[in-house]
């Protein structure tokens, strides 16, 4: 299998990002197992983020893409299940845009849904003892706007076959250091939970053969 993985750079006060970590972990394991894997580390930048999406799809035509990204203070791993054509930025990204109330493509449909098997997903992670939900929201930021620039990719060009986005929990060395100690999970198991999504969205993939 052709699997791509991404995680956000550096955002605002954090000096680490725990997407950029995981994805880089989760790539590393999956090619330890024999699959062409591959990690991308985006901006939180939406046109650079779009560009390196189109120009890494189109390299690798992966066969499943799934985003992370941190959602600092949850207390479990969310599987994403909608992706709105919307950008309504309340903060600028990095480069200091802030679109609100634009499309994130005219053409587009007004919303997408994950690709990936988003409930089996959850189920496996709970079945694993890892806490997770599904979710209806990835807000109107990076996080959807990275989703749906994934699904919208696979719409008109095939690739990549399956798409979601999941985001992640701080993980417990960065909450250590945070005001408040806010809710964590450890790294290894982010990266289970991560790897448990692929695995499963591989077996939808071959039950379509």
């Amino acid at each position: 299998m052709k699997i791509l993985l991404s995680g956000f750079g550096p955002f605002g006060e954090e000096d680490t990002n725990p997407s950029e970590i995981v994805a880089t972990r989760v790539a590393e394991k999956l090619r330890e197992a024999g699959h062409e894997a591959r990690h991308v580390v985006l901006p939180v930048a939406y046109r650079r983020a779009k560009a390196i999406l189109e120009q890494v799809v189109g390299e690798l035509r992966p066969d499943i893409a799934i985003a992370l990204g941190l959602y600092g203070g949850i207390t479990h791993v969310r599987v994403e299940r909608v992706a709105l054509n919307m950008m309504d930025f309340s903060i600028p990204d990095v480069d200091g845009e802030k679109p609100q109330d634009l499309p994130i493509d005219p053409e587009g449909p007004t919303a997408y849904l994950a690709s990936i098997p988003t409930r089996r997903v959850v189920e496996r992670l709970k079945e694993e003892g890892i806490p997770a939900s599904l979710s209806y929201s990835a807000g109107t930021y990076l996080c959807n706007y990275v989703m749906y620039t994934l699904l919208r990719l696979s719409d008109r060009t095939g690739y990549p076959r399956r798409a979601g986005f999941i985001h992640i929990p701080y993980t417990i060395d960065i909450a250590s250091r945070k005001k408040g100690l806010p809710a964590s999970l450890p790294l290894d198991v982010l990266v289970k939970g991560v790897l448990i999504a692929v695995e499963e969205t591989i077996k939808e993939i071959e039950k379509e053969k």
